[in-house]
């Protein structure tokens, strides 16, 4: 145990009954208080980080971690976008739907999203096929389309993870699915 606190020049001795005694120089105290002060500001900062996760997780409809990457519609008199269906560019990110916005976060952990759209401007989700990575992991996948022309591509090796991420937002975008509806046009 005394291997955890050694110290620089930090003398131990055992004392009588199991009571030690420790001898410290002004500065070793004045460092221990500023590292004590230090623990405590993190400690106070992880709760409150905590906490604020906490309330986003109680209060959103859906969240969890999803592999993202995200892709600009051609705009009008560009070529089509070239085929990049075998690269993996997909990276996990935290999917919050909250509101009437879908967040995404880096971590679950961050306190602000690293990116957002609101749910007024999709105007279509479908599911994509499904395809194998690299290490033969099947996933599951589908996009959602901004009115702007960003479309984010979502994976999960689960399907019902998927599945419920499409019917909550078609639902929450007041959206059909593709069989019910006639093809749409992006707004730009």
């Amino acid at each position: 145990m005394f291997k955890l606190f050694t110290l620089p020049r930090l003398s131990w001795s055992s004392g009588n009954g199991g009571q030690e005694k420790v001898e410290l120089t002004a500065v070793e105290v004045e460092s221990l208080r500023s590292e004590l002060a230090d623990i405590e500001e993190r400690e106070a900062q992880l709760k409150a980080r905590l906490e604020n996760i906490d309330e986003t997780l109680r209060s959103a409809r859906l969240s969890g971690y999803l592999y993202i990457r995200k892709r600009w519609a051609a705009l009008p008199g560009e070529p089509p976008p070239i085929d990049d269906t075998d690269i993996d560019d997909w990276l996990p990110r935290f999917v919050v739907l909250h509101g009437a916005c879908l967040y995404l976060y880096l971590l679950c952990t961050d306190l602000s999203p690293h990116d957002s759209t609101l749910l007024s401007d999709i105007v279509e989700i479908e599911q994509l096929p499904s395809f194998k990575r690299e290490d033969d992991e099947t996933r599951d996948a589908f996009y959602i389309l901004t009115r702007h022309g960003l479309r984010y591509e979502c994976s999960s090796s689960s399907k019902i993870q998927v599945d419920s991420w499409l019917s909550v937002l078609q639902f929450e975008c007041k959206l059909e699915s593709d069989a019910s509806k006639p093809s749409s046009s992006i707004e730009l």
